[in-house]
Protein backbone atom coordinates (compact mmCIF):
# COMPACT_ATOMS: atom_id res chain seq x y z
CA UNK A 1 0.00 0.00 0.00
CA UNK A 2 1.66 3.40 -1.03
CA UNK A 3 0.60 6.67 0.37
CA UNK A 4 0.78 9.28 -2.22
CA UNK A 5 1.03 13.11 -1.57
CA UNK A 6 0.09 15.84 -4.19
CA UNK A 7 -2.27 13.49 -6.03
CA UNK A 8 -4.97 16.24 -6.85
CA UNK A 9 -2.19 18.47 -8.94
CA UNK A 10 -1.03 18.72 -12.48
CA UNK A 11 2.12 16.27 -12.05
CA UNK A 12 -0.26 14.16 -9.15
CA UNK A 13 -3.01 12.98 -11.31
CA UNK A 14 -0.79 11.02 -13.86
CA UNK A 15 1.10 9.69 -11.27
CA UNK A 16 -1.71 8.31 -9.45
CA UNK A 17 -3.08 6.86 -13.01
CA UNK A 18 0.17 5.17 -13.57
CA UNK A 19 -0.01 3.60 -10.30
CA UNK A 20 -3.20 2.51 -10.78
CA UNK A 21 -3.06 1.20 -14.18
CA UNK A 22 0.15 -1.04 -12.72
CA UNK A 23 -1.95 -2.56 -10.25
CA UNK A 24 -0.48 -0.51 -7.40
CA UNK A 25 -2.87 -0.05 -4.05
CA UNK A 26 -2.75 3.28 -3.29
CA UNK A 27 -4.24 5.88 -1.05
CA UNK A 28 -4.13 9.47 -1.76
CA UNK A 29 -3.23 12.32 1.28
CA UNK A 30 -5.87 14.97 0.66
CA UNK A 31 -6.69 18.33 2.02
CA UNK A 32 -10.70 18.73 2.93
CA UNK A 33 -10.62 21.42 -0.12
CA UNK A 34 -9.55 18.77 -2.86
CA UNK A 35 -10.69 18.18 -5.94
CA UNK A 36 -11.23 14.51 -5.63
CA UNK A 37 -13.28 13.70 -9.03
CA UNK A 38 -10.49 11.85 -10.56
CA UNK A 39 -9.79 10.19 -7.36
CA UNK A 40 -13.14 8.98 -7.21
CA UNK A 41 -13.67 7.89 -10.75
CA UNK A 42 -10.11 5.65 -10.17
CA UNK A 43 -12.25 4.50 -6.90
CA UNK A 44 -8.48 5.11 -5.21
CA UNK A 45 -8.66 5.29 -0.87
CA UNK A 46 -8.11 9.09 0.58
CA UNK A 47 -7.34 10.25 3.65
CA UNK A 48 -7.64 13.95 4.90
CA UNK A 49 -4.75 15.39 6.32
CA UNK A 50 -2.83 18.46 5.92
CA UNK A 51 1.34 19.16 5.28
CA UNK A 52 1.69 21.08 8.25
CA UNK A 53 -0.43 18.34 10.62
CA UNK A 54 2.43 16.00 11.81
CA UNK A 55 0.12 14.09 13.06
CA UNK A 56 -2.54 14.09 10.19
CA UNK A 57 0.85 12.51 8.16
CA UNK A 58 2.08 10.09 10.61
CA UNK A 59 -1.79 8.51 10.92
CA UNK A 60 -2.10 8.78 6.58
CA UNK A 61 1.34 6.39 6.35
CA UNK A 62 0.01 3.56 9.47
CA UNK A 63 -0.06 0.63 7.82
CA UNK A 64 1.79 1.97 4.56
CA UNK A 65 4.57 0.43 2.87
CA UNK A 66 5.71 3.08 0.86
CA UNK A 67 5.66 7.01 0.30
CA UNK A 68 5.06 8.97 -2.99
CA UNK A 69 5.41 12.37 -2.34
CA UNK A 70 4.47 14.49 -5.46
CA UNK A 71 3.84 17.80 -2.74
CA UNK A 72 6.43 20.50 -3.64
CA UNK A 73 9.30 20.60 -0.84
CA UNK A 74 9.26 24.13 -1.80
CA UNK A 75 7.23 25.10 0.80
CA UNK A 76 9.09 23.47 3.55
CA UNK A 77 7.33 20.41 4.76
CA UNK A 78 9.63 18.32 4.31
CA UNK A 79 11.18 17.81 7.85
CA UNK A 80 7.27 16.96 9.08
CA UNK A 81 7.27 14.37 5.86
CA UNK A 82 10.83 12.58 6.79
CA UNK A 83 10.21 12.83 10.72
CA UNK A 84 7.04 11.23 10.18
CA UNK A 85 8.00 8.53 8.10
CA UNK A 86 11.05 7.47 10.03
CA UNK A 87 8.98 7.47 13.31
CA UNK A 88 5.94 5.38 11.76
CA UNK A 89 8.64 2.83 10.49
CA UNK A 90 7.71 3.60 6.54
CA UNK A 91 11.57 3.35 4.66
CA UNK A 92 10.50 3.21 0.94
CA UNK A 93 10.25 6.48 -0.08
CA UNK A 94 9.99 8.72 -3.63
CA UNK A 95 10.33 12.78 -3.58
CA UNK A 96 10.11 14.44 -6.39
CA UNK A 97 12.50 17.80 -5.83
CA UNK A 98 13.64 19.47 -9.09
CA UNK A 99 16.35 20.45 -11.43
CA UNK A 100 15.88 24.44 -10.13
CA UNK A 101 18.20 23.90 -7.49
CA UNK A 102 20.93 24.20 -9.39
CA UNK A 103 20.24 27.30 -10.31
CA UNK A 104 23.09 30.28 -10.24
CA UNK A 105 20.37 32.53 -9.08
CA UNK A 106 19.11 31.91 -5.10
CA UNK A 107 15.48 32.13 -4.54
CA UNK A 108 13.98 31.63 -1.52
CA UNK A 109 12.91 28.21 -2.36
CA UNK A 110 16.49 26.93 -3.40
CA UNK A 111 17.45 26.81 0.06
CA UNK A 112 14.27 25.06 1.47
CA UNK A 113 14.12 22.61 -1.41
CA UNK A 114 18.15 21.76 -0.61
CA UNK A 115 17.67 21.73 3.21
CA UNK A 116 15.05 19.05 2.18
CA UNK A 117 17.06 17.34 0.28
CA UNK A 118 19.78 16.94 2.39
CA UNK A 119 17.55 16.02 5.15
CA UNK A 120 16.24 13.23 2.94
CA UNK A 121 19.70 11.72 1.96
CA UNK A 122 20.51 12.02 5.85
CA UNK A 123 17.27 9.86 6.62
CA UNK A 124 17.28 6.21 7.22
CA UNK A 125 14.83 5.97 4.72
CA UNK A 126 15.16 3.82 1.44
CA UNK A 127 14.39 6.93 -0.55
CA UNK A 128 14.72 7.90 -4.06
CA UNK A 129 14.77 11.79 -5.24
CA UNK A 130 13.30 12.50 -8.97
CA UNK A 131 13.94 16.15 -9.87
CA UNK A 132 12.08 16.73 -13.30
CA UNK A 133 13.16 19.93 -15.74
CA UNK A 134 9.88 22.28 -16.30
CA UNK A 135 6.89 20.18 -16.86
CA UNK A 136 4.16 20.35 -19.73
CA UNK A 137 1.65 18.55 -21.32
CA UNK A 138 -2.07 19.97 -20.78
CA UNK A 139 -3.94 22.99 -20.58
CA UNK A 140 -3.18 22.35 -16.66
CA UNK A 141 -0.30 23.27 -16.81
CA UNK A 142 1.85 26.59 -15.39
CA UNK A 143 4.60 26.28 -17.74
CA UNK A 144 4.03 25.57 -21.56
CA UNK A 145 0.20 26.15 -21.73
CA UNK A 146 0.91 29.83 -20.98
CA UNK A 147 2.80 30.12 -24.77
CA UNK A 148 0.38 28.32 -26.70
CA UNK A 149 -2.72 30.80 -25.30
CA UNK A 150 -0.31 33.39 -25.83
CA UNK A 151 0.36 32.33 -29.57
CA UNK A 152 -2.88 31.67 -30.44
CA UNK A 153 -4.04 35.23 -30.34
CA UNK A 154 -0.54 36.80 -31.19
CA UNK A 155 1.91 35.71 -33.88
CA UNK A 156 4.32 38.47 -32.60
CA UNK A 157 6.52 37.45 -29.47
CA UNK A 158 8.93 39.15 -27.45
CA UNK A 159 12.08 37.67 -25.67
CA UNK A 160 13.54 39.22 -23.59
CA UNK A 161 17.14 38.30 -24.43
CA UNK A 162 18.90 36.36 -27.01
CA UNK A 163 16.84 33.26 -26.51
CA UNK A 164 19.92 30.72 -27.16
CA UNK A 165 19.59 29.79 -23.52
CA UNK A 166 18.82 26.34 -23.60
CA UNK A 167 15.71 24.38 -22.25
CA UNK A 168 14.50 20.95 -21.68
CA UNK A 169 10.83 20.38 -21.15
CA UNK A 170 9.44 17.16 -19.77
CA UNK A 171 6.39 16.07 -20.79
CA UNK A 172 4.14 14.74 -18.00
CA UNK A 173 3.10 11.27 -18.82
CA UNK A 174 7.08 10.60 -19.23
CA UNK A 175 7.97 12.02 -15.85
CA UNK A 176 5.13 9.95 -14.10
CA UNK A 177 6.30 6.98 -15.66
CA UNK A 178 9.68 7.68 -14.75
CA UNK A 179 8.54 8.08 -10.88
CA UNK A 180 6.35 4.93 -10.69
CA UNK A 181 9.27 3.03 -12.60
CA UNK A 182 11.79 4.15 -9.79
CA UNK A 183 9.63 3.27 -6.89
CA UNK A 184 9.25 -0.34 -8.60
CA UNK A 185 13.15 -0.63 -9.13
CA UNK A 186 15.41 -1.17 -5.79
CA UNK A 187 18.67 -0.19 -8.12
CA UNK A 188 17.04 3.56 -7.63
CA UNK A 189 17.27 3.47 -3.73
CA UNK A 190 19.58 6.12 -2.13
CA UNK A 191 19.79 7.79 -5.58
CA UNK A 192 19.07 10.94 -7.39
CA UNK A 193 17.80 11.73 -10.57
CA UNK A 194 17.45 14.28 -12.77
CA UNK A 195 14.28 14.04 -15.40
CA UNK A 196 14.29 16.39 -18.14
CA UNK A 197 13.27 16.00 -22.00
CA UNK A 198 14.06 14.45 -24.75
CA UNK A 199 17.00 16.93 -26.03
CA UNK A 200 18.07 20.31 -25.16
CA UNK A 201 16.62 23.31 -27.05
CA UNK A 202 16.94 26.95 -27.52
CA UNK A 203 14.10 28.73 -26.30
CA UNK A 204 14.10 30.27 -29.78
CA UNK A 205 13.51 26.55 -31.09
CA UNK A 206 10.90 25.84 -28.52
CA UNK A 207 9.17 29.04 -29.75
CA UNK A 208 9.02 27.97 -33.10
CA UNK A 209 8.30 24.20 -32.84
CA UNK A 210 5.41 25.46 -30.90
CA UNK A 211 4.49 27.78 -33.22
CA UNK A 212 4.49 24.95 -36.12
CA UNK A 213 2.46 23.09 -33.31
CA UNK A 214 -0.47 25.43 -33.87
CA UNK A 215 -0.05 25.77 -37.06
CA UNK A 216 1.51 29.74 -37.10
CA UNK A 217 4.78 31.25 -38.10
CA UNK A 218 5.74 33.09 -35.08
CA UNK A 219 7.77 36.37 -35.38
CA UNK A 220 10.59 36.94 -32.41
CA UNK A 221 11.48 40.29 -31.32
CA UNK A 222 14.90 40.00 -29.29
CA UNK A 223 15.05 42.20 -26.59
CA UNK A 224 18.34 42.76 -24.88
CA UNK A 225 18.90 41.41 -21.61
CA UNK A 226 20.56 44.45 -20.19
CA UNK A 227 17.89 46.42 -21.56
CA UNK A 228 15.23 44.16 -20.16
CA UNK A 229 16.36 43.81 -17.36
CA UNK A 230 16.94 47.63 -16.43
CA UNK A 231 12.90 48.47 -17.61
CA UNK A 232 12.02 45.60 -15.51
CA UNK A 233 13.94 47.14 -12.34
CA UNK A 234 12.18 50.60 -13.21
CA UNK A 235 8.55 48.89 -13.42
CA UNK A 236 9.19 47.26 -9.83
CA UNK A 237 10.01 50.75 -8.46
CA UNK A 238 6.53 51.95 -9.70
CA UNK A 239 4.18 48.86 -9.63
CA UNK A 240 2.76 47.71 -6.36
CA UNK A 241 2.37 44.34 -7.89
CA UNK A 242 4.60 43.79 -10.86
CA UNK A 243 3.47 40.75 -13.45
CA UNK A 244 7.27 40.37 -14.29
CA UNK A 245 10.68 41.05 -12.36
CA UNK A 246 13.58 41.37 -13.35
CA UNK A 247 14.95 38.83 -11.89
CA UNK A 248 12.93 36.79 -14.17
CA UNK A 249 14.91 37.83 -17.25
CA UNK A 250 18.07 36.44 -15.42
CA UNK A 251 15.87 32.82 -14.85
CA UNK A 252 14.99 32.89 -18.34
CA UNK A 253 18.53 33.67 -19.52
CA UNK A 254 19.48 30.47 -17.63
CA UNK A 255 20.67 27.13 -19.15
CA UNK A 256 18.32 24.58 -17.84
CA UNK A 257 19.59 21.62 -19.66
CA UNK A 258 19.87 18.17 -17.99
CA UNK A 259 21.40 14.69 -18.95
CA UNK A 260 18.93 11.60 -18.36
CA UNK A 261 21.37 9.09 -18.66
CA UNK A 262 21.31 7.46 -15.23
CA UNK A 263 17.48 7.36 -15.32
CA UNK A 264 18.00 5.74 -18.76
CA UNK A 265 19.98 3.14 -17.85
CA UNK A 266 18.31 2.42 -13.97
CA UNK A 267 15.01 2.89 -14.78
CA UNK A 268 14.82 2.80 -19.01
CA UNK A 269 13.22 5.91 -19.34
CA UNK A 270 12.62 7.54 -22.92
CA UNK A 271 10.62 10.20 -22.99
CA UNK A 272 9.26 12.26 -26.26
CA UNK A 273 10.32 14.66 -28.18
CA UNK A 274 9.13 18.19 -27.26
CA UNK A 275 7.98 18.03 -31.03
CA UNK A 276 5.82 15.14 -30.22
CA UNK A 277 4.76 16.57 -26.51
CA UNK A 278 3.83 19.82 -27.48
CA UNK A 279 1.47 18.32 -30.81
CA UNK A 280 -0.49 16.25 -27.59
CA UNK A 281 -1.00 19.10 -25.25
CA UNK A 282 -2.06 21.88 -28.34
CA UNK A 283 -4.50 19.14 -29.43
CA UNK A 284 -6.03 19.13 -26.21
CA UNK A 285 -7.30 22.17 -27.84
Amino acid sequence: MILLTGATGFLGEFVLEELVKRGHEVTCFVRKTSDLDKIKRLNVNYVYGELEDYRSICEALKGKEALINIASLGFGHGPNIVNACEEVGVKRSIFVSTTGIFTKLNPDSKGIRLAAEKLIKESNLDYTIIRPTMIYGTSKDRNMWRLVKYLKRLPVLPILGSGTYLQQPVYVKDLAIAIVSAYEKNISIKKAYNISGDKALSYNEVVDITGKALGKKVVKIHIPMKLSYNLLKMYEKVSKRPKLKAEQVLRLNENKDFSYEEAKKDLGYNPLSFEEGIKLEVSER
